[in-house]
């Protein structure tokens, strides 16, 4: 360990921190530069006790940027034990947060940190009293099993300044003579509750996530099942109007104003919106912006926009349009509103001159190739006289200037370094929406802050990428003196085996390996619709991943599981043979076919039920019989017999049929009924009187996990197409699956998979999509 490291580990172990908590604070430089502050600072006052250090070091970890100026003002006071607690220190942060651009004022500082309010004995006594007599029944029949924390923080919220040991101490001596010592049952360990056993014929182990980054932007992880209980209870962002409490966000002296125009305009209430480009389509890791999005609004009674950003005319389609809104909505989400950035052009075009008359943007005739990349040149137009920019700027939009002859740039330096990012480029194109009006269009670094601010945005949520341009979104808005709201970042979900590149989707189509932007193989939304995964599942999906700033990369089996566990509650089963063999019953004892009434759902036959026939032939599936035995092999053999599902019958092998080549054409045997003393070790599934239906398997379509990596795919992510990623057989099913099946509905074939009704469905000619397998099978996709 460096020197320097080794005095600041002893350092910090001077106001009570081990030596490992000392050394995991110092590989924060943040809370280390503070915490170092506050012990100077601390210091002057004399030796500094083990109290007084558990609050510099709350302090040093809790104080946001905006008022890190502030710490030797807190620190005195806690020094002075005018601030002698938790409470009192977060307190004293909130009122700086709150009141960042004015000078401090010592009274209403005081006044709203509790410094020399005393809550007395009494006071906490006769608070416990009132709260353990209203909760007095359900405490006598819990006895010391009874959870006393909530009403704890019931008696913190009446009495703010109150100590906590105080009231915990209280409450003991309160409850002791309410039920007085503990007896063997209050001892005696709380009983186990036995877990129901799941279907272990569908139950998937779930595959572990691998994350790249360890940083997160809300400082909690995954863990929740639903996107309701995620936002609730693992998510933590500002709430409306407290966007000054964030980490970077810039207070200027008019913020505290705009804040309070903005809460009056939005009632309070949480407003998010997604905004997608419409230049293609949405995959999967589009579902997990739209849940962010959607979910955390939803959460908190608020509204989400769809807003299509629509600043690129060249490259937009209605097709993309409508299969976003499309998307959105199969999710599960209803947009508050459909907004598009061309709705403010004629805002965002005064917003531009308004910047170049406070010399904050100016017109560059640097070419694209010029400014590309981290270190272009600094532009030699940069310091050009405001007016002569201003009439230049309106040169471009009256269409005096050829297309790329200027830009319109800003004076302001991105987090990684990159100077002047462009405004405003020269675009000749027609808009779907003004049509010819404009010929200049607005950058996303330009747009997106300001769309946010007129729509008045609550939580700007966004991908990681997008952290680099914060500091360009906070400026925006602050030079133009309009409401800013917040920008969070989380972390892209990436899925292995797939592209989701528009270019390079559409080069698979156009090379034919795939069909169309929905072939179930590719990672889509409407891919993954067509091959049958509920748009529950994917949700669902998407809450396990979390919000946090570490890039997910998952492997395809992650989504599977999702998909199984809701598949399993809501597929209704059906027989399916996917590779027939004949197989006749030679005592079959009706002179007719027999129907038998079979449930949809074995164990919950209550849900609901269909009927199959049953005659003397059936078909089974070829890999359920083998003419020579196999050790551990349960099904039919010429010595073996095994069970029909649902028939209520064994059948044994009698006689093999095969034809020239020495393929099996038929299997002769008998049927007896089933009963204790003739129970068979496996039963299979069948059809009798079947009904064909084109079955189609799909396999992962690429043979790497990152086909786009030149290291693992040297020849391109084209060379790497799985040969065997799509198999069309022909199945054979019961007429009661082929009336009711209906596009986009979802069975499980029994002992098969998961399976979901194709588009390509004509009235007669059936087309199923295999969704997942039962189990996880490694290489299924």
């Amino acid at each position: 360990m460096p020197v320097g490291n080794e005095e600041d580990v002893k350092l910090f172990q001077t106001i009570g921190l081990s030596e490992q908590k000392a050394k995991e604070t110092l590989k924060n430089a943040n809370v280390t530069k503070n915490l170092k502050l506050a012990i100077s600072e601390a210091a002057k006052h004399g030796s500094i006790t083990q109290d007084t250090g558990v609050l510099l070091y709350h302090l040093a970890s809790k104080i946001k940027n905006q008022i890190a100026d502030k710490i030797p003002v807190i620190t005195n006071y806690i020094v002075e034990k005018k601030l002698d607690s938790v409470q009192r220190v977060d307190a004293a942060l909130t009122y700086l947060l709150a009141n960042v651009s004015n000078d401090l004022d010592i009274t209403k500082f005081e006044e709203s940190c509790g410094v020399g309010v005393v809550v007395l004995p009494e006071r906490i006594e006769e608070e416990v009293e009132k709260i353990i007599k209203a909760h007095k029944d359900e405490i006598l029949e819990k006895r010391y099993r009874f959870n006393s924390g909530p009403l704890m923080q019931q008696v913190r919220n009446i009495l703010k300044w109150a100590d906590g040991k105080a009231i915990k101490n209280e409450f003991d001596v309160q409850l002791l003579d309410l039920l007085g010592p503990k007896v063997d049952a209050d001892l005696a360990p709380v009983p186990k509750q036995v877990k129901q056993p799941k279907d272990n014929q569908t139950k998937a182990k779930k595959p572990e996530v691998k994350e790249e980054q360890k940083e997160t932007s809300t400082g909690e992880k995954g863990g929740a099942q639903t996107i309701s209980e995620l936002m609730k209870t693992k998510v933590h962002f500002h709430k409306p109007g407290e966007n000054y409490k964030t980490d970077g966000y810039i207070v200027t002296p008019n913020t505290h104003n705009l804040l309070q125009k903005h809460l009056k305009a939005t009632g309070g209430k949480v407003i998010t919106r997604f905004p997608p480009e419409p230049n293609g389509i949405l995959h999967i890791g589009h579902a997990k912006a739209i849940n962010i999005n959607f979910g955390y609004a939803a959460a908190y009674d608020g509204m989400c926009y769809l807003r299509y950003d629509d600043t690129n005319p060249e490259k937009e389609e209605e097709k993309f349009f409508v299969g976003i809104r499309e998307m959105v909505e199969w999710l599960g989400y209803k947009p508050a509103a459909i907004t598009h950035s061309s709705d403010y052009f004629e805002q965002l075009c005064d917003w531009a001159k308004e910047l170049i008359k406070k010399g904050l943007a100016y017109v560059c005739h640097q070419s694209s190739e010029e400014i590309k990349g981290f270190n272009p040149p600094p532009s030699p137009w940069r310091d050009r006289p405001i007016e002569e920019s201003l009439q230049l700027f309106n040169d471009m939009k009256d269409g005096l200037l050829e297309e790329g002859e200027a830009t319109l740039r800003m004076k302001v330096t991105l987090e990684e370094g990159k100077q002047d990012p462009v405004a405003y480029r020269i675009k000749y194109s027609p808009h779907h929406r003004t049509g010819d009006k404009w010929c200049i269009y607005p950058t996303y670094d330009y747009t997106h802050c300001l769309c946010d601010s007129i729509e008045n945005i609550t939580h700007s949520l966004c991908t990681k990428e997008f952290q680099s341009r914060r500091s360009s979104y906070y400026w925006l808005c602050n030079s133009l003196d309009i409401y800013c709201p917040v920008q969070w970042e989380y972390g892209r979900l990436n899925v292995n085996y797939t592209v989701v590149s528009k270019r390079k989707i559409a080069k698979l189509i156009e090379e034919g390996i795939v069909s169309d932007w929905d072939d179930p193989r590719l990672f889509t939304l409407t891919a993954l619709r067509r091959r049958g995964f509920p748009p529950e599942a994917i949700n669902n999906f998407c809450a396990q991943m979390g919000v946090t700033g570490a890039q997910a990369t998952v492997d395809p089996a992650a989504l599977e599981a999702a998909v199984r566990d809701v598949l399993n509650l809501t597929a209704a089963r059906h027989m399916v043979v996917l590779e027939p063999i004949k197989l006749t019953i030679k005592n079959f004892p009706q002179e007719n076919a027999i129907k038998l009434t079979v449930p949809d759902f074995p164990n919950e036959p209550e849900r609901g039920h269909h009927e199959i026939t049953f005659d003397e032939i059936v078909y089974i599936e070829a890999t359920d019989f083998k003419e020579i035995e196999e050790k551990g092999f349960r099904r039919l053999t010429p010595k073996q017999p095994v069970g029909l599902k649902h028939a209520g019958v064994v059948v044994t092998f009698e006689s093999i049929e095969k034809d020239a080549s020495g393929n099996i054409t038929n299997i002769i045997v008998r049927q007896d009924p089933v009963s204790e003393k003739n129970k068979p070790k496996a039963f299979i599934h069948w059809v009798s009187h079947p009904v064909l239906a084109s079955v189609r398997l799909y396999e992962r379509l690429f043979k790497h996990k990152n086909p786009e990596d030149t290291n693992e795919v040297p020849h391109g992510f084209l060379s790497d197409i799985n040969p065997s990623s799509k198999k069309e057989i022909v199945a054979y099913m019961d007429n009661s699956l082929a009336k009711t099946a209906k596009i986009y509905d979802k069975f499980q074939f029994e002992r098969i998979g998961f399976f979901s009704v194709d588009p390509d469905t004509k009235p007669n000619k059936l087309v199923f999509n295999r969704t997942v397998t039962l189990k996880e099978d490694t290489g299924k996709i």
